[in-house]
């Protein structure tokens, strides 16, 4: 029997070896998960259900792999992506659906997120108006595509008037003479096309608490000559809520464009006893632009930077966890698929639903401890060597056997 005993506890040992083998060629491999060997005895049935009898070695119960956190590495790629926290990255390729926590991609000429085996990361798409649809992952692609201009529907303007300012004649006001306004204005606005406009606003006192609002594009006033509007305030200095401080305004364009037609809102404006002063001045219109880069954010959303200076989503990626990870099937090519036993897909966005945070401009390194490995080794290498003497040993004795007379 001790031949069996010791013939197990070589393959076993060897076993180990092969595991350790393998933890430690891939110490350096991102997104590893080293595995650890579970060993279990083996005794013979006993007819008489009991007694002392000796086992007759060991077997090999399972292999189960460590989804503990690895080291998360700074890297120059903005598309090298590093889960810190539970959860896989959710791969199509093929028709196949494969899990990975490799954040190694890049984009293919098509504009897919594609890792180095040529797998798809699957998240949320985008609309063209960077809104996402969360309803079913599919292929992430980063659109390339100009961003189309945006004509100004709204200008906002938060200043302060002062109130010690001189009560002027609303008849007499020219834009070539300072002297007929109390101060002024500018901000560019944008057609339907994208052309660039600059408008001006011009603020002149007519009562104690009132304020005429002319304007002007590129040089030429609106409306008729004639005010926009009118801002009134209380005692206190702030706007009267009870008459409008949100004017429309419309210009026509020469560029084939869409005549400009924009709320001109002076909400937030004050009057007080101290010098003019541009709180804040907004537009929300912009030229076309082309994409310059992109940025991961920790919950997953890709967006992207265009030289007009505007972003917008072109995505997210999506996460995947499992009730049971270690039952996870090993792929190769640092991936998994789905088992039985691991439990149904869950999918989500980064950072819900126990599902990790994204750090972009990183990866995360093998959770392998090469110290500890080696310790490992040297340990499967001592249990070989001693399984292999009580062979030797059992042989000694049989010959021994063999040679009485």
């Amino acid at each position: 029997m001790s031949f069996q005993q010791g013939l197990s506890g070589l393959n076993a040992a060897s076993r180990n070896l092969d595991v350790i083998g393998n933890n430690v060629a891939n110490a350096g491999t991102v997104g590893f998960k080293q595995s650890q060997i579970q060993f279990a005895d083996v005794f013979a049935n006993s007819l008489t259900g009991g007694g002392a009898q000796a086992g007759i070695g060991v077997k090999v119960a399972g292999v189960a792999q460590q989804f503990n956190q690895g080291s998360i590495t700074q890297s120059s790629n903005p598309l090298d992506i590093a889960i810190n926290g539970g959860g896989f990255y959710r791969l199509s390729g093929d028709g196949a659906i494969s899990y990975s926590r490799n954040g190694q991609f890049h984009a293919d000429k098509d504009g897919y997120v594609v890792n180095g085996n040529g797998l798809r990361l699957t998240g949320y798409a985008a609309n063209a108006a960077g809104m996402l649809n969360t309803s079913v992952p599919v292929d992430l692609r980063l659109s390339t595509a100009d961003l189309p201009p945006s004509a100004t529907t709204r200008v906002g303007g938060e200043v302060n008037l002062d109130s010690r300012a001189a009560v002027l004649n609303p008849a007499a006001f020219s834009l070539a003479d300072p002297d007929t306004y109390s101060s002024t204005t500018s901000v560019p606005v944008y057609d339907s096309l994208g052309n660039p406009s600059t408008l001006s606003t011009y603020f002149l006192k007519t009562a104690a608490n009132s304020w005429d609002v002319f304007a002007a594009r590129d040089g030429a006033l609106l409306n008729g000559g004639t005010p926009v509007g009118s801002l009134n305030f209380l005692s206190n200095g702030l706007l009267d809520p009870l008459t409008p401080s949100t004017f429309g305004v419309t210009a026509a364009v020469t560029t084939g464009a869409s005549p400009l037609a924009f709320d001109l809102d002076f909400a937030g404006t004050t009057q007080f006893g101290s010098a003019f002063g541009i709180n804040a001045l907004s537009q929300d219109g912009y030229t076309s632009g082309q994409l310059t880069g992109f940025a991961v954010g920790e919950n997953g959303v890709i967006r992207g930077s265009y030289s007009n200076g505007e972003f917008l989503t072109l995505g997210q990626v999506a996460l995947a966890s499992f009730a049971n990870p270690q039952g996870l099937e090993p792929g190769g090519n640092n991936t998994w698929t789905e088992s039985f036993a691991s439990g149904v897909p869950l999918v989500g966005a980064p950072g819900s639903g126990g599902l990790g945070a994204l750090q972009a401009g990183a990866v995360e390194d093998s959770n392998v401890e090469l110290t500890s490995e080696l310790v490992n080794m040297i340990t499967a290498q001592r249990v070989y060597q001693a399984n292999a003497q009580t062979i030797k040993t059992q042989d000694q004795l049989l010959q021994t056997i063999v040679n009485l007379r």
